[in-house]
């Protein structure tokens, strides 16, 4: 039995259900509202101690971070195949998912997403509130990183450096795709599912704009978004209320984007 602790429009949670549906696997889920703090429960810190999603549950046995449980699908359920066979390929996946967890999920994505538009759910809710929330996150250097992003948004000097860090991923991304369909090779893999709730968090910020000129990129995005699992993955799970205020943040917020692209060295 797959069991999975995630969240509806969480980054990391939307990849490990898309591996799930294109791989055909049935799961049961529990769905974690963040805002509320249901991942800092004491019941829940002990499944995850860093109090992230997801988390996955196989016949009692606990696998952590989104991209080991990506590996590990692949381990358990091996047809159909999301991963080279080649000893390359496999290389180039890893080497695409190192990226991820060494930075780009951690600062540029969270940092854009809480400066554009998630900080507005936190100032809503009174200082005192704010402050609490914030303090509750474990791990201290995303608590102050947090904190900056909320208080200060795209004022934040972290914000400006998760734009240029976007802004590199994705012209590395057109790269390689100007040259092969799929990130990792000649067919759809973990890697592509790993990259897709990135790059559809751009769109959901109304900050699509990173990908202008970059035709590969927006192909690739394109023929993602008409997979099957894309819908029951992603789209199925979105909440207008988040959707909406993405949007409407991204939009205000994009010309100052602009305008720290056009200043970098």
């Amino acid at each position: 039995m797959l069991l999975l602790y995630h969240n509806s429009m969480s980054s990391c949670s939307q990849k490990v259900r898309l591996s799930l549906a294109e791989k055909g696997l049935d799961w049961d889920g529990r769905h974690l509202d963040l805002r509320a703090g249901d991942t800092q429960t004491v019941d829940y810190l002990k499944l995850n101690p860093k109090g992230v999603v997801p988390t996955l549950e196989h016949d009692g046995q606990i696998i952590r971070e989104s991209n080991v449980i990506l590996e590990y699908l692949e381990d358990a359920f091996p047809t159909p195949s999301l991963r080279p066979s080649d000893a390359l390929g496999k290389a180039e996946i890893r080497l695409w998912t190192k990226r991820l967890d060494e930075g780009h999920h951690d600062l540029a994505t969270t940092s854009i997403s809480m400066g554009i538009a998630f900080r507005h759910q936190f100032l809503a809710r009174g200082e005192a509130e704010c402050t609490a929330l914030i303090d509750a996150v474990p791990d201290p250097v995303k608590r102050e990183r947090r904190r900056d992003l909320v208080l200060k948004g795209i004022d934040a000097p972290v914000f400006h450096e998760a734009v240029r860090m976007w802004d590199t991923l994705v012209a590395d991304m057109d790269n390689v795709l100007q040259t092969r369909d799929w990130l990792a090779g000649a067919s759809y893999s973990i890697a592509d599912a790993a990259f897709t709730p990135y790059v559809t968090r751009l769109d959901h910020l109304n900050v699509l704009g990173f990908l202008d000129g970059r035709e590969a990129l927006s192909d690739w995005y394109e023929r993602i978004q008409a997979r099957p699992s894309y819908k029951t993955a992603i789209e199925d799970w979105n909440e207008e209320k988040y959707l909406t205020l993405m949007s409407e943040k991204g939009a205000e917020a994009w010309p100052r984007i602009q305008e720290i692209l056009a200043a970098a060295p």
